[in-house]
């Protein structure tokens, strides 16, 4: 039975060992797939008694995301778009409220300022001492008020939002441009990048500043002017051609040059407008000149102290921990400066700045309010800075500086203070 039949009566062992090997295997790679989907950034090691050990390794972006840095859905830390329009409304929104923060703080003083750098016959003996500053807002408190203190600050705020709102952003942008990474950071391409970012915000808002220092100019006790009085009565005021010949001009050049210069002179007469639009762009030349020092060398020194406010010795000091400012990829991160730190980078940017560019702000304030004073005549920058020189000499170009170095401390201080707090809080 047993030789006629050799398969039955005897199980095949050898078949039922491979099956289970085989679930055995497939049971065993189960658990593999399972503990590695549950625990995805874990490794096992054996310790030194030789049991499994589970060590978790976590990654970068496992961590608590650093402050105001902006992250993707899977975590990763995002690079800005500067060129996007979320970064270009926060960027001016905090450029804008900075600007403004800052002219209220300074509005007496700018106010004085503007009186002594025009020449206003009430308080041209004011001028040239410390304590003429004091004497001239307590006679403007006597006798206006302390609203007088403040005479032209709605001007002032309708043109320094728009105006620090686009130098702010355009610097953002034209910086990113010209500096695009960090090894191309230099002195010389942060002083491009502030000065055309001051040139492109002065272009847009230059009639808001021009209507500010009227209002400012004027000491009428008896009315006050209008904003809207004083832009119609910039509107009509009817400009009065330069003379042909100039005697001064033609004992000074030669005749080839003199006669040079007269034809330009009776070509840009015949095509300047006499009135109207043009009047509100009156001292624009010496702005756009004063401009290239003035925010070159205000960004240059802002961006120079910070970089040594940051340096290894004395950062920690002087800087915040674990506040790096989310810039994009190609710059890295900025560290922000404490309260103290940035009011001093800010102050000492303002002061180096408003040195540099002082004389062409005391031309321009002579050729803003030119058609307040005078024949009425619109002047070109050197019969302008010719006039300073014949009634004051070298000292005119320099009149009201000490107020301007009162002024300008607080005020860029405030400033760069504002818009980088804004920029840390907006996450930019």
């Amino acid at each position: 039975m047993s030789t006629a039949f050799p398969d039955h009566g005897r199980p095949d062992v050898s078949s039922s060992v491979q099956s289970s090997r085989q679930l055995t295997s497939q049971s065993g790679s189960n658990m593999d797939e399972v503990t590695q989907a549950s625990t995805p950034r874990s490794s096992v090691t054996n310790d030194k008694h030789g049991t499994a050990v589970v060590t978790g390794q976590t990654s970068a972006t496992d961590t608590e995301p650093a402050p105001h840095v902006n992250k993707n859905p899977n975590g990763q830390a995002k690079q800005l778009n500067k060129r996007s329009l979320d970064y270009v409304a926060r960027s001016g929104l905090a450029g804008g409220l900075a600007g403004c923060a800052a002219k209220t703080v300074v509005a007496p003083l700018d106010r004085v300022k503007i009186l002594f750098q025009a020449s206003n016959p009430q308080f041209a003996k004011y001028s040239g001492s410390w304590f003429g500053l004091a004497a001239a807002m307590r006679d403007i408190n006597h006798y206006e008020g302390l609203r007088g203190l403040y005479k032209g600050h709605s001007a002032t705020l309708l043109r320094i939002f728009p105006y620090a709102a686009i130098k702010f952003l355009a610097y953002e942008q034209i910086r990113a441009i010209v500096i695009p990474s960090r090894d191309k950071e230099t002195p010389f391409r942060r002083l491009i990048s502030g000065s055309m970012a001051g040139i492109t915000s002065v272009f847009f808002t230059y009639p808001l500043e021009l209507v500010r220092v009227r209002l400012a100019f004027e000491t009428k006790r008896t009315s006050r002017t209008s904003l809207l009085d004083a832009c119609r009565q910039i509107y009509n005021e009817r400009v009065t051609p330069s003379p042909a010949k100039s005697a001064p001009s033609s004992k000074i050049a030669s005749a080839p040059v003199s006669a040079s210069a007269e034809t330009a002179s009776a070509i840009v007469n015949k095509t300047v407008p006499t009135s109207g639009l043009a009047n509100f762009y009156r001292g624009f030349s010496p702005t756009l000149l004063g401009m290239l020092p003035y925010a070159g060398v205000s960004f240059l020194t802002h961006d120079t102290v910070g970089d040594w406010l940051r340096s290894p010795l004395i950062a920690r000091y002087t800087t915040i921990p674990n506040s790096q400012s989310s810039r994009d990829s190609k710059h890295g991160s900025r560290t922000q400066l404490t309260a103290i730190a940035e009011l001093f980078s800010g102050a000492v940017a303002g002061l180096v700045s408003q040195t540099s560019s002082y004389p062409l702000e005391v031309i321009r304030r002579r050729m803003q309010v030119g058609g307040a004073v005078g024949d009425g005549r619109r002047l070109r920058i050197f019969e302008t800075a010719r006039t300073v020189w014949l009634e004051s000499g070298f000292r005119g170009f320099w009149v009201g500086l000490t107020i301007g170095y009162i002024k300008v401390v607080p005020m860029a201080a405030t400033a760069f203070f504002v818009y980088e707090r804004l920029k840390w809080t907006l996450g930019i």
